[in-house]
């Protein structure tokens, strides 16, 4: 994530995690609004986490992803990613997430993961 990065971890007072980004004009498209791309970075980021923690840290992988942009971004906000696991199954992980800029909800996300069984090296 140094690309878009650095990305900042926080707890929330429900001890939930928060990942942020601040964003500049580095991460702006030609319209001066923040990149779906970087949002979506963003949710992905904290969507992964969440299911690499629920999966016992197992890896996982992204299967889908459906974004729902509400809001533009800019440069200076300070976007903040939580992710909630919504159901488990032994292989798969289904988790949503909201990205705010302060109280302004910019986009939402559903995913579904697919743990990935660890492989054992001889």
């Amino acid at each position: 994530m140094d690309g878009i990065g650095p990305i900042l971890k926080t707890r929330a007072l429900d001890g939930s995690n928060i990942y942020g980004l601040r964003t500049d004009a580095s991460h702006c498209n030609a319209i001066g609004s923040v990149h779906g791309g970087v949002v979506t970075g963003v949710l992905d980021q904290a969507i992964a986490i969440e299911a690499w923690n629920a999966a016992n840290r197992q890896p996982t992988v992204t299967l889908q992803m459906d974004t729902r942009f509400v809001t533009a971004a800019r440069a200076g906000d300070l976007l903040e990613a939580s992710a909630t696991l919504r159901h488990a199954t032994r292989s798969m992980l289904f988790v949503d997430a909201d990205l705010y800029a302060g109280d302004r909800l910019i986009a939402t996300a559903t995913a579904v993961m697919k743990i990935i069984a660890k492989k054992d090296t001889p």
